[in-house]
């Protein structure tokens, strides 16, 4: 019996970082997961400090899609994390009894996954181990993100200096195999990775032969694709880019996900509704940026040198941890700093508008910004601040974006000249017939004389 209330059962999962027990709540009478923390591979006694830490940030995130957080209990100089029960299988267990799975089957999991991990970039919570050992399915197939473990926050300088590699090799970003900080978008690639296992049945790295192989692979390569990807191939595309900054960002993800619809560059209306399911829009949907070239890239020299030094550095720090690492299923353990898009688009958006303005000025403002934006999207894209246009991805991904559509009707426009507001209702017609319709806010600022287009949500 832990702390006079929690009985252990039966072991129910083990990973790198212990096992996770099956507890009974004899207080509540309910089941319970049970995980002993603040053990570090390699050091016998506790690590109290991070124990502290990982409760703090597993129960810091409330989300239907994140296995909720109990209770931390001591007991004999050891300490327990007491979690929500998941009855069901990890992600990862379930493809390999069941096969690869269907696009729309893996669109469902990666929306609710996204969704949660949405949630935790919003607060400055890094995951840092998304895969799908670590997403775990309910009876109802509902998929829950578990083992907050090894996250970092935002703000937390502290507990760096282990010498732990962290994450899984097989789907960790390029920039977190060659020893740089894992940030929210190294989330974003994590959580593609596991896309293509889903859909291929299999790990996109092949990491138990060969882990520093592994790892100069991810860092040099062309990232693999899955071959048949269907509507979700631009949602690859998005989330499997070397290059950090050209990622979707997590809430992207769960919208495309979610709707089957392409992510807008900020202050374009981006958060848009299909008005057709996901197989009519498989041909309609291009990827954000063009696809890589499908064949492993030969690095030159200077790659080649910071690679090696790299994983050398990572040999020497993080063996320890993948020796010890089991990277099967964890049943049920605990329930992520946010990417450079988000961080620069929250600033714009918190920029204080400008009170000199009516609210007529800022109604013909909307008006001629979406007549102009689907003729002209050079000249609209005068219509944004500097940040903003810094926050919608620059000005080539905006015009990309835009030149997909022919009309935009405009309903509904309200406009708060004490907030720099403005609420409408748009529905968009794109060069294929397609219809999409979108209730976006724009916040309107004045600079120079002139109104501009500072933030959008």
């Amino acid at each position: 019996m832990i702390a006079g209330r929690y009985a252990l059962l039966r072991e129910v999962g083990r990973g790198g970082m212990g096992a996770v027990w099956l507890g009974h709540d004899e207080v509540l009478g309910r089941d319970v997961a049970m995980k002993q923390i603040g053990l570090v591979p390699g050091i016998d006694s506790p690590d109290l400090q991070r124990a502290a830490r990982e409760a703090k940030l597993a129960a810091s995130v409330n989300h239907p899609h994140i296995v909720a957080v109990y209770d931390l209990v001591h007991e004999d100089g050891r300490q327990w994390l007491v979690m929500e029960y998941v009855e069901g299988t990890d992600l990862g267990t379930y493809v390999r009894d069941h096969g690869a799975l269907t696009v729309e089957r893996s669109a469902q999991i990666v929306a609710q996954a996204a969704d949660a991990l949405a949630a935790a970039h919003a607060i400055g919570i890094t995951h840092r181990d998304v895969k799908p050992s670590n997403i775990m399915l309910d009876e109802k197939g509902s998929a829950k993100i578990t083992d907050f473990g090894i996250a970092r926050a935002e703000q937390d300088a502290q507990l760096t200096q282990t010498g732990l590699l962290t994450g899984s090799p097989a789907y960790l970003a390029p920039e977190v195999a060659s020893g740089r900080l894992a940030l929210a978008s190294a989330d974003v690639w994590s959580l593609g990775a596991t896309l293509f296992h889903m859909l291929e049945g299999r790990p996109p790295y092949d990491a138990k032969e060969n882990v520093l192989g592994t790892l100069f692979e991810i860092v040099n390569d062309v990232p693999p694709r899955p071959r048949e990807s269907g509507w979700l191939a631009p949602l690859v595309e998005g989330t499997l880019a070397k290059d950090p900054a050209d990622r979707w960002t997590m809430a992207q993800v769960r919208e495309f996900a979610a709707r089957g619809t392409r992510p807008a560059p900020p202050g374009v209306g981006g958060h848009r509704s299909a008005a057709h399911p996901p197989s009519e829009r498989t041909t309609t949907l291009p990827p954000l940026a063009p696809a890589p070239a499908r064949h492993r890239s030969r690095p030159g020299v200077t790659t080649t040198l910071v690679g090696i030094a790299a994983l050398a550095l990572l040999l020497t720090l993080g063996l320890i941890w993948w020796l010890n690492h089991d990277p099967g299923p964890t049943a049920a353990p605990t329930p992520s700093d946010t990417s450079a898009t988000s961080t620069t688009s929250q600033s714009s958006a918190t920029t204080p508008p400008s009170t000199d303005m009516d609210a007529d000025e800022m109604r013909t403002f909307v008006e001629q910004y979406l007549a102009l934006v689907v003729k002209n999207p050079n000249r609209s894209w005068k219509l944004l601040t500097p940040t903003f246009q810094e926050a919608s991805g620059g000005k080539k991904a905006y015009r990309d974006f835009w030149r997909d559509f022919e009309k935009a009707t405009l309903s509904d426009l309200e406009a708060d000249p004490a907030t720099g507001e403005v609420h409408y209702h748009v529905a968009y017609v794109d060069r294929e017939g397609g219809g999409f319709s979108d209730d976006p806010v724009l916040t309107l600022t004045r600079q120079d004389g002139r109104l501009l287009i500072a933030a959008e949500r």
